[in-house]
């Protein structure tokens, strides 16, 4: 018996990608945390305002991203938009992994940034395929493995 033959996943066009989260930024500029959301209350994931360090320039470079919690832990995922290559957060972080997040309601906190490995990718990966179904299709579009990252926080 054959396998059933599935369509990739639609994706919006990228100008539609780029200024949406262009929109987003904007609005957390003007409104703080209050657009950013909670697992609880998105789908099982939430929004966090990531601020890195570039790695070329060594400003404070500032993206919201999607979240899990895992413990204490937030973990998100190294993908471009599902564009091809890594997202500049992303490559900023392997350059200088001590970062600073914004949860809803809350005020910023150190992390580092370790990236998954092995059997650990394979669970964290598991379960972002729990809150997004397209996840394996979004990633199979891709020429690149999607790093999954943890943001372990620092300090107390």
């Amino acid at each position: 018996m054959n396998a059933p033959v599935t369509n990739p996943p639609k994706l919006p066009p990228a100008w539609f990608k780029h200024a949406f989260w262009k929109v987003h930024r904007a609005l957390y500029k003007a409104l703080g945390s209050r657009v950013l959301w909670t697992p609880a209350s998105k789908r099982g994931w939430g929004a966090v305002a990531l601020t890195t360090t570039g790695r070329l320039t060594g400003k404070e470079r500032t993206v919201i991203v999607g979240y899990l919690d895992d413990g204490p832990d937030l973990v998100v995922l190294a993908m471009n938009g599902w564009d091809q290559g890594h997202p500049a957060w992303w490559r900023n972080l392997e350059a200088h992994p001590d970062a600073v997040v914004r949860t809803k309601g809350q005020p910023p906190r150190p992390v580092h940034a370790v990236v998954a490995a092995g059997a650990e990718r394979d669970r964290l990966w598991a379960r972002w395929a729990e809150v997004d179904e397209g996840l394996d299709g979004y990633a199979a579009m891709r020429s690149v493995e999607t790093p999954v990252v943890r943001l372990v926080f620092r300090g107390s």
